[in-house]
């Protein structure tokens, strides 16, 4: 017996394959969409499927994954897109939105919860001891997703080019634009425009990395900045906290490893709520849950 874990995100897409006797075989396939709008987000999303599909040392019996772009109640639907390029029966895959899935992996006991999620985007999810599950954030780079790689990335632009609008250089954060520039390979208004327009969502967060380097490397603007991304994701799990109730609360996501700075500034906002920063597997949980899946199913 095996069983399927895919935790699909923008960037990358990590399957984990569950035995009996523990973890067979894990990878990671090319990242999509669960919106699948547009021809070529449904090739991209069945291609990461079938990369998966034809990676896996045995067929699976059961499959839960985690969408990015799914929603917290994906249909039927979406639950045979998965389930053909899988060559699993719809009624043997599970489908669920990949902050979700993070959930199951940071609370795998069940019970109350508390999580924020910051990486490309942020999203807060949170579920006290008996009610349904809420969410606060997770609305896109163009609405609000405070406190995330791509929000971070978007204010430092912002800063950088109305100091230029105003003085013409990027004056006190010079250091800031060096390095966002280098990384971005351009200068010019234009072109940088043209290219952060056009990069995928993934590649324009992985640009917080050199707003990263600025803070480190000593620019007042970058580290200032940081730190609000790290109020941004305080807020979020402040929300939780008021909407829920007392639970345990953990944050995950790569943005807190950009830097130390924004972690200190987590446990510095939230006095009382003891935030416990992990990283998550979520592909091992989906894992599980598509164990879960097999024993449902046959009794």
């Amino acid at each position: 017996m095996a069983w399927l874990g895919v935790d699909m995100g923008g960037t990358a897409s990590r399957w984990v394959l569950l035995g009996t006797g523990g973890v067979i075989a894990r990878g990671t396939a090319p990242g999509a969409t669960a919106l699948r709008a547009d021809e070529t987000q449904r090739a991209a999303f069945d291609a990461a499927l079938a990369s998966i599909r034809q990676a896996l040392p045995c067929a699976p019996h059961t499959a839960c994954l985690g969408l990015t772009g799914a929603g917290h109640a994906p249909g039927a639907t979406l639950a045979d897109a998965c389930a053909r390029p899988l060559r699993l029966p719809v009624t043997a895959v599970r489908v669920m939105n990949d902050a979700t899935l993070a959930w199951h992996a940071a609370f795998p006991q069940g019970g109350a919860g508390l999580l924020v999620l910051a990486g490309t985007g942020s999203v807060g999810l949170g579920r006290a001891l008996r009610g349904p599950m809420i969410e606060v954030g997770g609305r896109g780079a163009l609405i609000d997703d405070g406190g995330s790689a791509v929000w971070i990335v978007l204010r430092a632009l912002d800063m950088i080019f109305r100091r230029i609008d105003q003085t013409g250089t990027p004056d006190d954060c010079a250091a800031l634009a060096d390095a966002l520039f280098t990384a971005i390979g351009a200068r010019d208004w234009d072109t940088v425009c043209a290219r952060v327009h056009t990069l995928p969502r993934g590649e324009l967060g992985a640009l917080a990395l050199s707003v990263a380097r600025a803070a480190h490397a000593g620019d007042p603007q970058a580290a200032a900045l940081l730190a609000r991304a790290g109020d941004e994701l305080a807020r979020l799990a402040r929300a939780l906290a008021t909407r829920c109730g007392p639970a345990p609360l953990v944050m995950a996501g790569g943005v807190l490893a950009l830097s130390p700075a924004i972690t200190a500034r987590l446990h510095q906002a939230l006095p009382g709520l003891e935030p416990q920063c992990a990283t998550l597997d979520a592909a091992l949980a989906g894992g599980r849950l598509a164990q879960a899946i097999q024993k449902d199913t046959t009794r």
